[in-house]
């Protein structure tokens, strides 16, 4: 049995169908520059009434499996972070090893909103080191659409839709670094999805300052528990949130060289979806190397948070 855990394989999926800044303009009070200025969005993917959740996240999943070259009774444990999973039961880790094929894994759906990756990847880690599981599949998949607000221009320009999905194995040494978590229960309604139907909402300046305050230094923490200078991070992962968040958070953490994901431009923020979706197109892009450290940190909804320095696959 392995000291430790590693990921093996990450990949991604969004949907085809793109959302531009200017066709929001033509139903909000809203326009292309507006939004690039304030939030650093382009645009973002819509998914299709067939594009379910659990749907995005078996697109997403199947693919890391062939990437990792594992087969699927290999896998015994799947984890699905959502906040915007329908139905309640079967879970969306169940259907996604229905889908599979899997043969008789551990199924947990993991709901904390935009630093549910994270989470999701931290108790997959903690499983394989205390020998419950051997090879687990993670899997971030949000369809934030789903609970968009179409009226508000604060919170409707933000969503985009998609799912990110890592394979992660036992191995003889630990690339993933201690999970620095935890929340801020005093300020957990800054950010709401609730109603019948539920609807997504947010405090965006107590959210800001939130995030641009108190998390940098969260970080520097989850770096130091690993072992990892910040300087020598070889790319840095966060929420995809807002990019006026991003910019703001990694000067306050003083990096000078590593690559900074922005995937919020294209995408948009994909809630659970956004860490593994950006991490993965950086690896796709060979915009990070095989074995370079990175950070990893998602942070939203609760106000929860949760960060961890990885070796990149």
């Amino acid at each position: 049995m392995g000291l430790g855990a590693r990921i093996a394989a990450l990949t991604h999926y969004q949907p085809a169908t793109e959302l531009t800044n200017d066709q929001l303009a033509t139903t909000l009070d809203t326009s292309d520059d507006w939004i690039r200025r304030r939030v650093g969005i382009r645009s973002r993917r819509i998914a299709s009434m067939a594009e379910t959740v659990d749907q995005m996240a078996l697109q997403a999943a199947t693919k890391a499996l062939a990437a990792s070259g594992l087969t699927a009774d290999e896998i015994d444990m799947v984890l699905v972070a959502t906040c915007t999973a329908v139905e309640r039961s079967p879970n969306m880790a169940a259907r996604v090893a229905h889908g599979l094929g899997l043969q008789s894994p551990a199924v947990l759906d993991i709901n904390v909103v935009c630093a549910g990756f994270t989470h999701a990847l931290a108790t997959a880690q903690h499983a394989i080191m205390a020998g419950s599981a051997t090879n687990a599949l993670v899997i971030g998949a949000d369809q934030f659409t789903s609970v968009a607000d179409w009226t508000d221009r604060s919170t409707a320009i933000l969503v985009g839709d998609g799912a990110g999905a890592a394979v992660v194995r036992a191995s003889d040494r630990d690339e993933i670094g201690p999970v620095v978590w935890g929340s801020f229960p005093a300020m957990n309604r800054a950010v709401r999805i609730e109603g019948i139907p539920s609807r997504f909402s947010q405090d965006g300046q107590t959210v800001y300052r939130w995030a641009t305050t108190e998390l940098p230094s969260i970080a520097i923490r989850a770096c130091e528990v690993a072992g990892v200078a910040v300087n020598d991070l070889g790319a840095i992962v966060l929420h995809q949130a807002n990019m006026r968040i991003i910019e703001s958070f990694v000067k306050r953490l003083g990096v000078t060289k590593a690559v900074v994901a922005t995937d919020i431009a294209d995408s948009g923020n994909t809630s659970a979806a956004s860490v593994p979706m950006a991490f993965s197109k950086l690896v796709e892009n060979r915009m990070v190397q095989a074995g370079e450290p990175v950070l990893l940190f998602g942070f939203g909804g609760n106000l929860s948070y949760a960060g961890q320095v990885v070796l990149c696959p």
